[in-house]
């Protein structure tokens, strides 16, 4: 029989506004502040230093083209003028742009060498939409880890696309590993909230950066100018570059039938449908002021990755506005989804019969949920218990966080998808 791990102690920050860094942490961010001290954030230095990485020229000439520069333009204003970046911040961003802009230019030149890509079919996926905190992640796991079910790896979110004579992806598997250590030392306890690694399943959020779409930027910088852009403009587009990706990565590796998962589909329900009209839609629900609650803790620790002094009240209320807009645009939206082929899924009903909500789930889908497929999800279950890192206690003061009022302004969300 084995032992029961004894789980860590529930833990609350004290240092949301004022981080203390790890000690290990500190040649890391050393390293990387001088290196932020150094680069130019904008977008000609940026397409030029993914220009030299990729040794490609061609972003893509197709009718979103100038939209994205135009959008590469908006966001490196946005974080110049509004992020408050430590040197750190600077670096990453830096780093994290080119990267996106590097992955672009590989899918395009993989495009013109294989044609024959743009005719892979992206049938039936399973699409996750809901907010943070609201058992989208746990749920995106357990489907995933159907052999049955392509998902994306965090790994391949990262490198979409190999390096030119690169066969083989243990490389890009060891700098997302690489990566990964540089996040654990400098955030030790974020795993509390969102355990990372390597194979995990990811986001197509990280996939739409590479269009200079989406929300990854959001939830990683204050960068309301660039939200405000993303918010106002038909993201259709940036939709269609997500499934040109997916028919890529299907090409190489492989899969018919995905799992996908993203907040940001709550307030793009039109744009969803139309990219994949045949897609299963599993919208989760949980009490909005125990997801703003946890959703702001989350974001306000990851801060300290990219200033010294985030500003805990400022970021949370940044985050219920968000959070207003994505439960509003799902409010709105809902019934655009057909109702044979979606599902609406509480978080308290999933945390008390998972396997009756996931059979709920495959049968709305056609999806067989078969021996195969339970034994695998059993086996991540038995693998990767809740809480294993141990929990985290919010504390709404800490955040400016005036819960009633949250409670108040989303009542029409909580009493249509979430009041018994």
């Amino acid at each position: 029989m084995t032992a029961q791990v004894a789980r860590p102690e529930p833990i609350a920050f004290d240092d949301l506004a004022a981080p203390v860094y790890p000690a290990a942490a500190r040649p890391m961010r050393d390293g990387l502040a001088a290196y932020g001290a150094t680069v130019s954030l904008t977008p000609d230095a940026l397409v030029a230093t993914a220009v030299d990485r990729a040794g490609l020229t061609d972003f893509g000439d197709t009718s979103s083209t100038q939209a994205f520069r135009t959008r590469l333009e908006v966001l490196c204003a946005s974080l110049n003028d509004e992020a408050h970046l430590s040197d750190v911040g600077r670096a990453m961003a830096f780093e994290q742009l080119a990267q996106h802009l590097v992955n672009r230019l590989r899918l395009q030149d993989l495009f013109v060498r294989h044609p024959e890509i743009a005719t892979v079919s992206i049938e039936r996926p399973i699409v996750i939409c809901g907010l943070p905190r609201t058992g989208t992640t746990h749920l995106h796991n357990m489907i995933a880890a159907d052999p049955a079910i392509r998902y994306l790896p965090y790994w391949e979110s990262l490198e979409p696309v190999p390096a030119p004579g690169e066969t083989d992806p243990q490389g890009r598997r060891d700098r997302c590993a690489a990566g990964l250590e540089l996040v654990n030392a400098a955030l030790p306890e974020f795993r509390r909230m969102h355990d990372m690694t390597v194979d995990h399943a990811h986001e197509e959020i990280q996939l739409l950066a590479n269009d200079i779409g989406g929300m990854l930027f959001e939830t990683t910088f204050h960068v309301p100018t660039y939200a405000a852009h993303y918010k106002s403009h038909d993201q259709s587009a940036s939709y269609g570059y997500l499934k040109r990706t997916l028919q890529a990565l299907q090409w190489l590796r492989g899969g018919d039938r995905w799992v996908l998962k993203s907040p940001q589909h709550l307030e793009q329900f039109p744009a969803l449908a139309s990219t994949f009209p045949d897609a299963t839609f599993v919208v989760t629900h949980r009490d909005p002021v125990e997801v703003i609650q946890s959703m702001a803790t989350m974001i306000c620790y990851a801060a300290r990755m990219s200033c010294d002094r985030p500003d805990p009240v400022a970021l949370t209320r940044y985050w219920v506005d968000r959070a207003a807009d994505l439960l509003t645009g799902c409010v709105r939206d809902r019934d655009t989804l057909p109702a044979d082929q979606s599902i609406d899924i509480r978080f308290d009903d999933f945390m008390a019969d998972e396997e009756a909500i996931l059979s709920a789930i495959y049968e709305r889908a056609g999806q067989p949920f078969d021996e195969r497929a339970r034994t695998a999800m059993a086996r991540f279950r038995a693998d990767h218990p809740r809480g294993r890192y141990g929990g985290v206690i919010h504390r709404p003061a800490d955040l400016g966080l005036d819960v009633a009022r949250v409670a108040d302004r989303l009542s029409d969300y909580r009493t249509r998808f979430v009041a018994a």
